[in-house]
């Protein structure tokens, strides 16, 4: 071996180092975008799985909410403007499709609920209905689990944007276009309250 690199003139061995430099370090770039793709790509579908977890607990929601109506009507008759205001909420929120769309409707759902929660104070007859205060119990249950539902699709996307926004992980994502991710935020203020779903 001795031989064979005193037979290398000193220009060709600096040449070899260089070149085997290089090569070590376009190894080590590719597997860098490599698992930074393969980050993305994870961190992609996590998101997509948190956002429709959320989707299946406001579908609970929006399914719960006609046998609600119709048990209130019941004691309720002439609130019917009332009840037009959550059924056209509810219709809107079933047919929202993005993120964006779906937060929207869930903050205007929010509030018809809690308008039809005024209307069901007046009604004190309700609290004696056993129908009723099951499902008064299912959409107790159903807020509390969209609720986590949300705090962990929120938790999901803030882990998606700043790797997006990270240097250099940021060229790897512009490569990809992927862009930021929407956080499920509530638009009013009043809204970040829980719903009260005691009647």
């Amino acid at each position: 071996m001795l031989n064979l690199l005193a037979g290398i003139s000193t220009g060709a061995l600096v040449a070899i180092i260089v070149i085997a430099i290089v090569l070590l370090l376009v190894i080590i770039v590719i597997a860098w975008w490599i698992k930074t793709h393969n980050a993305f790509v994870a961190l992609n579908a996590q998101t997509e799985e948190s956002f429709s977890t959320i989707d299946v607990y406001l579908k609970k929601r929006y399914d719960l909410i006609p046998n609600i109506v119709e048990t209130v009507k019941g004691y309720a008759k002439h609130e019917s403007e009332t009840f037009i205001k959550v059924t056209e909420a509810r219709s809107k929120a079933v047919s929202a499709n993005t993120p964006e769309e779906k937060a929207a409707a869930d903050a205007q759902m929010t509030q018809a609920i809690r308008n039809f929660n005024m209307v069901m104070e007046a009604y004190p007859e309700l609290k004696a209905n056993t129908s009723f205060l099951d499902l008064q119990q299912q959409l107790k249950s159903i807020e509390g689990e969209l609720s986590q539902a949300r705090k962990y699709y929120n938790a999901t996307v803030k882990v998606f944007n700043v790797k997006l926004g990270s240097f250099p992980s940021s060229i790897v994502g512009k490569r990809m276009k992927l862009t930021k991710k929407p956080f499920f935020e509530v638009a009013v203020p009043e809204e970040r309250e829980n719903v009260k779903v005691q009647f």
